[in-house]
């Protein structure tokens, strides 16, 4: 097996880059365009931009003018509880710049461990055209509150569509896809009569809501449901009422890895016929998973994690430390940003219009687009766990139809 370092991560993505031609105008790093050379969007697509208000004062900070630079502003923790996962984030955005040669954006990080509104402030008044972050929903009203009078999109590493909108595009991992394309695949399998587990809180009632919608489109019944507690046993408990209760062939669990195993223990327990698991895109990664029984064939769909490990190896290189699993948005959102860059003057509003390609993008979590509300669409894989192993069982679409 080929160890993939930092200079042959480097070599991987040169080599994406040579061999792009025509109107696929190479973006090093991941191939970044499967679409068509002019992007023409859809006359329902949002193209007024809000009416700009009143210029605000620059920062005491405030960086010096660029003139060969796009300003791109990068709102992450760098302290706290998920300071670590922000520093990731923005050591991502740096990886990407080195392994692309970018020479024409300018990434500032504002630590929005003091406060998101005044982060967002800061970073309308320094002048940046873009905001990358933030990484909670609740700190979304505050940036769109600063960007929004100036005409500045944001793409959020936020997993929730409620939050995207005209200015706002969400690039976090959403569990209605990865529970979308599981009962999709199981249901090709044989799957009829479904049961779930949900916690209690805004993840369950999306997850059951994704479960309903999945149901009606692609048939199966669902037969059982069952709410739980998250921090306690509680799942354990509402396992046991399931299985006694009966009636179902396939359950989806809808929480990690680590809950996910108690439940299916319990779900398994005493059964002549196995239940067939259904997991999330939160199972990704887990090698926890391989270890149980009980959770033997059990499936579930997820980003592709075959340019992860490069991405990994490479990060690991660089920062002396593994990635967060969501670092990969930061370094994406780079990629997408000088995929569009190419025709962007410099010192112009970011025209985000170009995020509306129907053919989408390819980066290191595979191929990805962005619908016309700003909800991010992305190309899944399923998994089986089988025999001590995470298999991919149905791979990711390479990218999309117009």
């Amino acid at each position: 097996m080929k160890l993939w370092n930092r200079t042959n991560w480097a070599a991987w993505l040169a080599a994406a880059a040579r061999q792009m031609r025509g109107c696929n105008l190479a973006l090093a790093g991941a191939a970044l365009m499967t679409g068509a050379c002019a992007v023409v969007p859809k006359s329902d697509a949002p193209t007024s931009a809000p009416a700009p208000g009143p210029a605000p004062e620059p920062s005491a900070t405030a960086l010096p003018t660029d003139r060969d630079r796009h300003r791109i502003a990068l709102l992450v923790p760098l302290s706290g509880d998920t300071g670590p996962v922000g520093q990731a984030i923005a050591n991502a955005t740096t990886m990407a710049l080195l392994d692309t040669g970018a020479e024409n954006l300018r990434i500032t990080t504002y630590d929005t461990s003091a406060g998101i509104g005044g982060a967002a402030q800061k970073a309308i008044a320094d002048g940046n055209k873009l905001i990358l972050g933030p990484l909670s929903t609740d700190a979304v009203p505050a940036v769109q509150a600063a960007a929004r009078p100036a005409g500045v999109p944001v793409i959020a590493f936020v997993n929730d569509p409620a939050a995207a909108g005209p200015d706002v595009f969400v690039i976090g991992h959403l569990p209605e896809q990865s529970i979308r394309r599981a009962v999709a695949f199981a249901r090709g399998r044989g799957a009829e009569r479904f049961g779930v587990l949900v916690p209690e809180g805004d993840y369950g009632t999306r997850a059951f809501s994704a479960l309903e919608n999945a149901l009606a489109d692609y048939g199966g019944s669902l037969v059982r449901r069952e709410n739980y507690a998250r921090g306690n046993t509680s799942i354990v408990s509402a396992a046991g009422r399931m299985r006694s209760a009966g009636g179902f062939d396939t359950v989806l669990i809808a929480d990690s890895a680590r809950l996910g195993l108690d439940a299916a223990t319990a779900l398994q327990r005493g059964q002549r016929k196995r239940t067939r698991i259904l997991g999330t895109e939160l199972w990704s990664g887990e090698a926890s998973l391989t270890r149980a029984p009980a959770m033997e064939g059990a499936l579930f769909a997820a980003v592709s994690d075959q340019r992860f490990s490069r991405f990994a190896d490479s990060y690991a290189a660089r920062f002396g430390a593994q990635p967060y699993r969501v670092a990969t948005l930061g370094y994406d959102a780079v990629l997408l940003t000088l995929r569009i860059a190419r025709d962007w003057k410099v010192g112009t509003p970011f025209p985000k219009n170009e995020l509306y390609d129907k053919g989408g993008f390819l980066g290191v979590d595979g191929a990805f687009r962005f619908g016309r509300n700003g909800v991010i669409e992305r190309a899944l894989e399923v998994r089986e766990i089988k025999g001590g192993a995470v298999n991919p069982v149905d791979p990711a679409p390479t990218g999309f139809g117009k």
